[in-house]
C-alpha cells in the first residue's frame, strides 16, 4: 500500500525543499534591498509625497475649470468615440500596465535572473515621474482648456466645483471621487506619463524581447484609447510622448547607471556614497605612495649610478697614475 503513496510523498518533499530555497532567496534579497533602502529612503519618500502634491494641484485646477464647447481635435475626427459605456477600456488597459510593472519590479525577490535592485529602479522611476509631473503642473495651470470628458462638459454637475467649505475638503482630494472625476488638468496626460516611464524602464532593464515589443504596442493602444474615450485632447497625448522620452533620457544621463546583477557579475551590493568616498581616498593614497616610492627608487638608482661613475673615474685616475 505504501508504494501507492510514494509519488505523493516525494512530491511533498520536493515542494518543501523548493519552498525552503524560495524563502531563503526572499530573505537574502530583502536584506540587500533594506541596506539600499536605509541609504535612499529620503529620496523615495520625497517622490511618493510628491504624488500627493501632484494630485493636490490637479484638484486645485478643477476649481478654476470652466466648461465650454469641445475644441476641434484631429484625433476626435479620426477615431470613433467610445462613449460612456465603453470609456472604461482605457482605464482597464492602464491598470494592466501599471500593476504588471509593479509586480515585475519586485521579481528579483523570487526569481533567479535579476538585472537590477528594486530600490534603485524605483528611485529612477520616481525621479522621472516627479520631473514630468512638475512640468505638467506648470503646463495645465498656464492654460486651462475646457475638458472633453463627459463629466467636464457643459451641463454636467461635476464640471464646476463649488467653493470648498473647508481646507480639509481640498487637502483630502475628495478621494476617490475627486481623483476619478477631475477636470482642467489636461496638458499633458498623466496616464501617458506613467505608461511611458514604465515601458521605457522595462525596455532598458527587462529581459524578454517579446514583452518589450508587446509593451510598446500597448503604449500605442493606450494613446488611441485615451483620445477615443475623450479623456484628453490629442495634443495632451502628443506632448506627453516627446516630453516624457526627453525627461527619461535626461535622467539616464544624470543618474549613475545601476550595477549589473546578471550572471557573472562580481558585485553583490552597490557601494554607498561613503564607501565610494573611502575607496577614492584609498586609491589616491595608493597613487601618492606609489609616486613617492618611484621617486625614492629613482633617487636611489641615480645615487648608485653616481657612485658607480665616481668609482669608475677614480679607477681610471689610479691606473693613469700608475
Amino acid at each position: 500500500m505504501i508504494w501507492k503513496w510514494m509519488p505523493l510523498i516525494n512530491m511533498m518533499f520536493y515542494v518543501g525543499r523548493e519552498a525552503s530555497k524560495l524563502w531563503k532567496k526572499i530573505f537574502m534579497e530583502t536584506y540587500v534591498e533594506l541596506q539600499l533602502l536605509a541609504e535612499k529612503w529620503k529620496f523615495l519618500l520625497a517622490g511618493l509625497v510628491f504624488q500627493y502634491f501632484h494630485g493636490l494641484a490637479a484638484r486645485g485646477v478643477h476649481y478654476l475649470h470652466r466648461p465650454g464647447p469641445v475644441l476641434h481635435d484631429l484625433g476626435f475626427a479620426i477615431l470613433p468615440e467610445l462613449g460612456v459605456q465603453r470609456a472604461y477600456l482605457s482605464e482597464t488597459l492602464f491598470s494592466v500596465i501599471f500593476f504588471s510593472f509593479l509586480l515585475w519590479s519586485f521579481h528579483p525577490f523570487v526569481c533567479h535572473g535579476k538585472r537590477f535592485y528594486t530600490v534603485l529602479l524605483w528611485l529612477r522611476v520616481l525621479a522621472c515621474l516627479v520631473i514630468c509631473q512638475t512640468l505638467r503642473i506648470f503646463t495645465f495651470y498656464s492654460t486651462i482648456l475646457p475638458g472633453p470628458n463627459y463629466h467636464c462638459r457643459e451641463g454636467s454637475p461635476l464640471a464646476i466645483l463649488p467653493h470648498p467649505d473647508s481646507i480639509f475638503e481640498v487637502l483630502l482630494l475628495n478621494f476617490p471621487r475627486g481623483v476619478l472625476y477631475g477636470c482642467g488638468d489636461l496638458i499633458f496626460s498623466s496616464h501617458m506619463i506613467f505608461t511611458l516611464v514604465f515601458v521605457r524602464t522595462y525596455y532598458k532593464y527587462g529581459s524578454n524581447r517579446f514583452i518589450k515589443m508587446l509593451a510598446w504596442l500597448m503604449v500605442i493602444l493606450q494613446s488611441l484609447l485615451i483620445v477615443a474615450a475623450r479623456k484628453h485632447y490629442s495634443v495632451d497625448v502628443v506632448v506627453a510622448w516627446y516630453t516624457v522620452n526627453l525627461v527619461v533620457f535626461f535622467v539616464d544621463t544624470k543618474l549613475p547607471e545601476m550595477p549589473d546583477r546578471s550572471v557573472g557579475s562580481q558585485q553583490i551590493l552597490p557601494l554607498s556614497s561613503k564607501e565610494k568616498e573611502s575607496k577614492a581616498k584609498e586609491e589616491n593614497h595608493k597613487l601618492l605612495n606609489g609616486d613617492a616610492a618611484d621617486r625614492r627608487q629613482r633617487t636611489q638608482s641615480s645615487g648608485k649610478h653616481i657612485e658607480n661613475g665616481n668609482h669608475h673615474v677614480h679607477s681610471e685616475a689610479a691606473m693613469n697614475g700608475v
